[in-house]
């Protein structure tokens, strides 16, 4: 597995062994293991071949605990754009990988106080769970 530095925009990228399938699902028992909920799934590809349109295997999985994200949301309104919390899993020529944004992105991006960002920083080993083989 390899991991990479956030770039500017803070995207945090991890690959994984496996396919998408089999990340998607390391990711939905880490979520639940962590009593955190599925608020969504989005199959891009499925959406695409469905019209007829070419593309990878893509997907997002939108997850969270209103207990810990509204705090935040009550403390910054906007953060919600990006809240509750998603990860991209997608093949890469062969390549299964994770993306997200970053806890420490969202803090600089919202001004986040410190105390509150915390509650976001548990997407780092939940993303190390899905992508572990």
């Amino acid at each position: 597995m390899t991991d990479q530095d956030p770039p500017a925009g803070g995207i945090v990228t991890r690959t994984s062994t496996g396919s998408v399938a089999q990340c998607i699902e390391r990711l939905r028992l880490a979520l639940e293991a962590n009593g955190l909920t599925v608020f969504a799934e989005f199959d891009h590809s499925s959406e695409a071949r469905a019209r007829g349109l070419e593309l990878r295997d893509t997907q997002v999985v939108v997850f969270g605990n209103p207990v810990t994200g509204t705090p935040v949301m009550q403390a910054v309104p906007l953060v919600a754009l990006d809240l509750p919390l998603k990860v991209l899993i997608y093949d890469d020529g062969g390549t299964t990988t994770l993306a997200y944004l970053s806890p420490e992105a969202l803090q600089a991006r919202y001004a986040i106080p410190a105390g509150l960002a915390a509650s976001l920083r548990g997407i780092d080993a939940i993303a190390e769970a899905a992508a572990a083989a």
